[in-house]
C-alpha cells in the first residue's frame, strides 16, 4: 500500500459515513501533470473530532485549524476540514478559522491556483474553483485572489512561488510577481527552519540555477542570502575563469546539480566561493591579476555563519563548511605526500567533495586532471589501505615512558604517516619507529616496557 491507496481508503471511509471527501492541493496538481505525488492531502466536510473518531490513533496536529493526520503502516495522510481563514497576524497561521461545508470556499483560501484543485478519487473528476487547470495548461504560477494578501498571510509563499516556478518550468504571473518583488524583504521574517527547508528544495529539485536566478530577480536572494547576492559583478581572472564573474560561475555549478542530490552538496556548491566578494583584489601592475587571497578561509567562516543562521544540524553544518574549506585542495593532489592524500580522501562524505570539484572544473577552466588523478587513486587503492587499522595506541606510548599530553597526538600522527606511506607495516616496526624518532620518552621506560609481543 502507498500513500495514494491510503488516501483512497480514507476518502471511502468518510463517504461511507456520510461525509464529502476529496483529494486536495499538491497531490491533485501532480496527478494532473502525470507526476507521482510526494504526499497526499484530503479535504472534507467532517469536523476534526469526527475524523479522529473514524480513524482512532490519528494525530491531532492542528485540530484548531481543522487538520488531522491519519497514520497507518508507516504512511501519513493529512485530512483537513473545509474552512475559511481569518486574518494572519503572525504571517504564518490564521488567527481563527471558520469550518465550512463548501469546497469552493476551502479552495479559495489556498496559495496558488495550481494548488487549489480538488479531485474525486473515485471518478477522477477535478473540481476547479480557482482556474488552476487553465494555469497548469498555460504553465503559470498565479496567486489565488489578491496576490499581496496571499503573501502576507504566509510569507513563506514568497519563496514557494519561486520553487514551484523553477521546479515546473513555469512563469510567475505578472501581478503575482509584482507583489512578490514588493514584499520580498519581508521573507526574512519567516522562521529560519522553514526558509532553510524551502531553499534546500530549490537547490535539490533539479532546477537550482533557474530557482536562484528567480530569487535574485525577485529580490529574495538579497533578503535571504545577501552574501550570495554580492557575487554578481565580482570579476575573476579570465585565465582561470573564462566563463565570467563569480555569480555566473556559481550559477553554472548550480545548473550541474542533479535532481535529488544531497542537501549538503547543494549548499556546498552554492557557498563554495562565498568568500570571494569580500577578498577581491584588483590587478596590481602590468603583470598582475585579480586575486582572492584567503577566500577559502573567509568563505568557510561565512558558510558556518549562514548554516548557523538557518539552523542546520551540527553534522550538516560541518559538512557544508568542510566542502567550502577543502574545495581548492584538489589542485595539489598530484603533489601530496601519500599520507596527506590518504587523509584527504578520508574526509567525511568524500564523494561530495569529488562532485563539487568536478562541477567547479566544468564551470570554469575545464581541466579535469586532478579529478581524474584522485578518481584513479580511489579506484586502485583498497579501503583498508586508505584507512588501515591503527598499529599502536596511547597505552603503548605510556608503556614506552611518555606522559599523556599533546605529544601523544604528535607521535601517533607521525606513526600513522609512516604507516600510510608504507614505511611501517606492523606493531613491532611502529614501536621501533617511536623509539628511534622520539627517544626521550623511551629512555624513561623501565626494562621490558613497550616490548613487542
Amino acid at each position: 500500500m502507498d500513500g495514494g491507496d491510503l488516501a483512497k481508503r480514507i476518502c471511502a471511509t468518510l463517504r461511507q459515513n456520510g461525509h464529502r471527501a476529496l483529494l486536495a492541493g499538491g497531490c491533485v496538481r501532480d496527478l494532473r501533470l502525470g507526476r507521482p505525488p510526494a504526499d497526499y492531502d484530503i479535504a472534507t466536510d467532517a469536523r476534526p473530532e469526527r475524523v479522529l473518531e473514524l480513524f482512532p490513533g490519528s494525530l491531532s496536529v492542528g485540530a484548531q485549524f481543522g487538520v488531522v493526520v491519519v497514520v497507518e503502516s508507516g504512511l501519513q495522510v493529512e485530512v483537513a476540514t473545509f474552512r475559511a481563514d481569518g486574518t494572519y497576524s503572525d504571517g504564518r497561521h490564521p488567527d481563527a478559522v471558520t469550518f465550512s461545508q463548501d469546497p469552493a470556499e476551502d479552495a479559495r483560501r489556498r496559495d496558488f491556483t495550481i494548488n487549489g484543485l480538488l479531485m474525486d478519487p473515485e471518478t477522477q473528476e477535478v473540481l476547479d474553483f480557482v482556474g488552476g487547470q487553465q494555469d497548469l495548461e498555460s504553465r503559470v504560477i498565479r496567486a489565488i485572489g489578491d496576490p499581496e494578501r496571499r503573501f502576507r498571510e504566509d510569507k513563506l509563499r514568497l519563496v514557494r512561488a519561486v520553487r514551484f516556478a523553477a521546479r515546473l518550468g513555469y512563469n510567475i504571473q505578472p501581478a503575482t510577481f509584482a507583489a512578490l518583488r514588493a514584499l520580498s524583504p519581508e521573507a526574512a521574517q519567516v522562521s529560519a527552519e522553514r526558509l532553510r527547508d524551502e531553499l534546500t528544495k530549490i537547490l535539490t529539485e533539479g532546477s537550482a540555477r533557474r530557482g536562484f536566478e528567480m530569487l535574485e530577480e525577485s529580490g529574495l536572494l538579497q533578503a535571504l542570502l545577501p552574501e550570495v547576492a554580492r557575487m554578481r559583478g565580482v570579476e575573476q581572472p579570465p585565465q582561470f575563469h573564462p566563463e565570467g564573474d563569480v555569480w555566473i560561475h556559481t550559477r553554472l555549478l548550480l545548473e550541474g546539480l542533479a535532481r535529488g542530490c544531497s542537501p549538503t552538496l547543494a549548499w556546498g556548491v552554492l557557498l563554495h566561493d562565498v568568500g570571494k566578494p569580500p577578498t577581491f583584489s584588483p590587478p596590481r601592475g602590468p603583470e598582475g591579476r585579480i586575486r582572492f587571497d584567503q577566500h577559502v578561509e573567509v568563505g568557510a567562516r561565512m558558510a558556518e555563519v549562514i548554516c548557523q543562521r538557518y539552523r542546520f544540524s551540527s553534522e550538516d553544518s560541518d559538512q557544508v563548511v568542510a566542502l567550502v574549506a577543502n574545495h581548492l585542495r584538489f589542485k595539489d593532489a598530484g603533489q601530496m605526500k601519500l599520507s596527506t592524500l590518504k587523509r584527504f580522501v578520508r574526509l567525511t562524505r568524500f564523494e561530495e567533495h569529488m562532485e563539487l570539484h568536478r562541477l567547479d572544473c566544468l564551470a570554469s577552466h575545464g581541466q579535469m586532471e586532478a579529478y581524474e588523478f584522485v578518481s584513479k587513486f580511489l579506484t586502485e587503492t583498497p579501503p583498508e589501505v586508505v584507512r588501515p587499522a591503527r598499529l599502536i595506541t596511547g597505552n603503548d606510548l605510556s608503556q614506552l615512558g611518555f606522559r599523556p599530553g599533546p605529544v601523544f597526538r604528535e607521535i601517533l600522527q607521525a606513526v600513522e604517516d609512516a604507516q600510510l606511506e608504507g614505511r611501517v607495516v606492523n606493531r613491532a616496526q611502529a614501536l621501533d619507529y617511536v623509539r628511534s624518532r622520539f627517544p626521550s620518552g623511551a629512555l624513561n621506560a623501565t626494562p621490558g616496557e613497550g616490548q613487542a609481543t
